[in-house]
């Protein structure tokens, strides 16, 4: 009997392991495939950094880096789905909240170095050109990339800073790449731009005479990444450990950074080893934020208060 039972036992235990899974319980899990939407610039060199060292894959997450224009195709591309996350700049972001659409910040994204004379935008005149300080700007023809954005809100502040009335400026919108041109040629009286732009213009006898990012608020938080409700929120996690990680290893590792600005930017290698590089802490700078959020109320560029925590938990 007893001896039945053991060979009863035996049949049962090789029965039971016919019909395993083909998949063991401590398998890995495939990789989630993340689509991010991210503009091919200096400010997003972390995300490329952290691809390349593995901090996503740490993550179990694919990640693709899809280039866009600007902060407006990355807003829509995320809420229509295209991208599961994507970085675009604060008064962006502010101004699409307000809009009701369903954006939610999720991680830093760059940072002013809050440094007059080494941060890594500039408002630049003709080397010969009357206007000496941000006080000399009111009333003059000043190009931005986008109008009703973060660059005119924010060169506004640098002439309130000095003293000077805002309320006159004459902005143009003209795209960073052709506005070193436009100075020299006088079709504008000044220039805001950002690196490598900034750079370029200086080597070209252009004269810096505003650092409006240091100017608007201390250590401005610029852009963020962000995600809209519809993403997973465990996947939404990992993103945002993978994110904060590329972050500080980015701010720590300059000479990487610029290596790295190589593979994905088509800035000369002469002109990257001397740029003003953008800081990346890891934590956003919420009262910043609100900063911008007050600027760009008071300059019309938004129609209403926005709830920052709303945007930025």
């Amino acid at each position: 009997m007893r001896r039945s039972l053991i060979v009863l036992a035996a049949l049962l235990v090789a029965a039971c392991g016919g019909t395993q899974p083909a998949t063991s319980p401590g398998q890995a899990k495939q990789a989630d495939k993340v689509n991010a939407g991210v503009i091919a610039i200096v400010d997003t060199a972390p995300i490329h950094l952290g691809k390349a060292k593995g901090f996503f894959s740490e993550q179990n997450i694919d990640l693709t880096i899809t280039p866009v224009q600007g902060g407006a195709a990355a807003i829509s591309g995320a809420v229509s789905g295209q991208f599961q996350f994507a970085f675009a700049n604060t008064t962006s972001l502010l101004t699409a909240k307000q809009q009701g659409l369903d954006v939610k910040v999720v991680a830093n994204g760059v940072s002013s170095t809050g440094q007059q004379g080494k941060d890594f935008s500039a408002v630049l005149v003709k080397q010969d050109s009357p206007i000496k300080t941000a006080k000399d700007l009111a009333g003059k023809k000043i190009s931005v990339n986008q109008l009703k954005n973060i660059g005119d809100t924010t060169v506004r502040a640098s002439v309130r800073n000095a003293g000077g009335d805002p309320t006159g400026i004459q902005f143009v919108e003209l795209p960073f790449p052709d506005a070193p041109a436009a100075l020299q040629s006088g079709r504008v009286d000044a220039i805001w731009v950002v690196e490598p732009f900034v750079s370029q213009a200086i080597s070209q006898g252009a004269r810096p005479v505003a650092w409006n990012f240091a100017d608007a608020a201390p250590n401005l938080t610029v852009a963020m990444y962000f995600t809209t409700s519809r993403t997973d929120p465990d996947l939404t996690r990992r993103f945002t450990a993978a994110m904060r990680k590329s972050l500080e290893y980015a701010d720590s590792h300059p000479d990487e950074v610029r290596e790295v600005l190589k593979t994905y930017t088509k800035i000369a290698p002469e002109v990257i080893a001397k740029i003003y590089l953008p800081k990346w802490p890891v934590e956003v700078n919420k009262a910043s934020v609100q900063t911008v959020a007050d600027l760009a109320l008071a300059d019309g560029v938004l129609k209403q208060k926005v709830d920052v925590s709303a945007l930025v938990p």
